[in-house]
């Protein structure tokens, strides 16, 4: 029933709430403006420097500052916040709640901790007020996030360091502002490549469908309908959902291809900027879950700055030492990435919504998740309490259910009607509160966003060592993203209290002849 809900309503979401997301939006920019005006002159007078390098590096660390506290992906309504709609700052700034250290021991957070979360959004605040970006600036942002990152990966993730602290090593090597803006873009177009690359999968398909079923815009119910086989006995792909989902990989490996080779202004440059414009104009405005708006703004803007506004330069002008930097962090961490997603979180990775992403399933026995608030420090509320004075009972169910839908409606999420009978372990699924892995990592961390590895066996045994759920009372499903040059995906069943019930690999081919509600079966691989 939630499946072909999904289908043609999608998460159901209220025009209002799409409201909300421009109204932040513009609010982003606005943020962005008031900080340039400081240095480069008046609001009234942006024609004059909105094209910058100075802008640009201005909503570099703006961006970075508007994701950190937590305003960004992985806020409100579309990712279950509702009251309060951010995590981020709440959390960080608060003594006792949970970190996922990289290095060393200790999962709740000190007053160190804090203190240097502080400090980076001082040393932000302070380099976006500075009349020029010096060293000092960067040094101070690059060296604080470093440290924090050790501590706390949730908060590298959150900052979105693939790209943001990246530029900003770019800015700080670079010898001059040709050198940085040619580094600059040889990140952005990594971004694109990779965000293409990762797509060369049987998942994206599915990824079309899910998106264009809650899409703001596409509001004709017939052409929802026709994203799947024979809605409502077929949801699978269509052949439209297909040959959509090719033309976006084109599309996104495309832009940086046309981009990074044309070596000055014409027809080639300008072809590049209107697809780049389509790609994201499409993204932003079907307003895909998890709400990467502003990172879809600042990449948009960037483009403009660096390949319209200085077609002169190109990526060969970068200098050695940023090209060795460019080369790790957005070439081969991201290829690592792809062929070893178990070990390397999805956004380093940059396979941006792709589908092929690891995620779990947390099924709570009966009122048993109270456990977390009893035992966690946490700022948000249970979901159900965050909305129980907006929604009556029946419409918070079925909110939840359009959580439940948006996972099984991906090709990843067939595998739960596999593993499902197995975690239940004969019991009756309505004994448990199926809660997916995002809203627990929200709950917990106060930051999600689509990165299953932030709420893997590591985080459920900082809560089992926190709550003591007894066995049978928590179960977990957790699945990995598909490996590049493999054709299974790997899935463990835990309990909190007995440890891994179930291991197994499933065959992508198996699953994709399922559909998303089809319970047992076998898909071995």
């Amino acid at each position: 029933m939630v499946c072909a809900s999904w289908a043609t309503q999608g998460y159901g979401t209220p025009v209002a709430v799409f409201a909300l997301y421009a109204v932040k939006i513009a609010a982003y920019i606005t943020g962005w403006a008031l900080f340039c005006s400081t240095s480069l002159g008046s609001l009234a007078d942006i024609g004059s420097w909105w094209l910058t390098p100075l802008a640009l590096q201005k909503a570099v660390l703006w961006s970075m500052l508007f994701e950190v506290t937590g305003f960004g992906c992985g806020s409100g309504p579309l990712t279950a916040r509702y009251v309060p709609p951010v995590g981020g700052a709440l959390y960080f700034l608060r003594p006792g709640t949970v970190r996922l250290p990289l290095v060393g021991s200790g999962t709740r957070r000190r007053m160190v901790d804090v203190l240097l979360y502080a400090s980076l959004l001082v040393a932000l605040v302070v380099g976006l007020l500075a009349p020029a970006l010096a060293a000092r600036h960067l040094l101070a942002v690059a060296g604080i996030l470093g440290v924090l990152g050790l501590r706390d990966k949730t908060i590298l993730l959150a900052a979105r360091a693939e790209h943001y602290l990246v530029v900003v090593l770019v800015f700080l090597l670079a010898g001059d502002v040709t050198q940085w803006l040619a580094g600059s873009m040889a990140v952005w177009g990594a971004l694109w490549f990779f965000a293409g690359f990762s797509k060369l999968n049987h998942h994206f398909s599915a990824v079309v469908c899910v998106m264009m079923s809650n899409s703001p815009v596409v509001r004709s119910v017939w052409l929802r309908k026709k994203m799947y086989r024979d809605f409502p006995d077929d949801l699978r792909p269509s052949t439209l959902a297909h040959v959509l989902g090719h033309f976006g990989t084109a599309l996104e490996l495309s832009v940086p291809v046309i981009l990074l080779l044309t070596t000055g202004p014409g027809p080639l440059l300008v072809v590049g900027m209107v697809l780049m414009l389509a790609l994201h104009s499409y993204i932003t405005a079907n307003v895909p879950m998890g709400v990467p708006l502003e990172w879809n703004v600042l990449v948009v803007y960037g483009a403009v700055v660096l390949f319209w506004g200085h077609p002169e330069v190109t990526v060969l002008d970068m200098g050695l030492p940023i090209a060795v930097l460019v080369l790790t962090t957005s070439v081969v961490l991201p290829l690592l990435g792809n062929r070893l997603p178990a070990h390397i979180s999805f956004l380093p990775s940059m396979r941006y919504y792709a589908g092929n992403w690891a995620m779990s399933v947390w099924l709570f026995e009966g009122e048993s998740h109270r456990k977390l608030h009893d035992n966690l420090t946490m700022t948000s509320p249970w979901v159900t309490d965050q909305i129980d004075t907006l929604y009556d009972d029946a419409t918070i169910v079925a909110l939840l259910g359009k959580v439940m839908a948006f996972r099984l409606m991906h090709l990843h999420g067939r595998t739960l009607g596999v593993l499902l009978p197995t975690a239940l372990g004969g019991r009756d699924l309505s004994a448990y509160t199926w809660v997916d892995g995002e809203i627990v990592a929200g709950l917990v961390l106060g930051w999600n966003f689509g990165d299953g590895h932030l709420h893997d066996e590591r985080m459920l045994g900082i809560i089992q060592d926190a709550c003591g759920f007894a066995p049978g009372e928590l179960r977990c499903i957790f699945v990995e993203s598909q490996p590049m040059l493999s054709g299974t995906l790997h899935c463990r069943v835990h309990d909190a209290a007995d440890g891994l019930l179930h291991e197994a690999h499933l065959s992508v081919s198996a699953l994709r002849a399922r559909q998303p509600w089809t319970l047992g079966g076998d898909a071995g691989g």
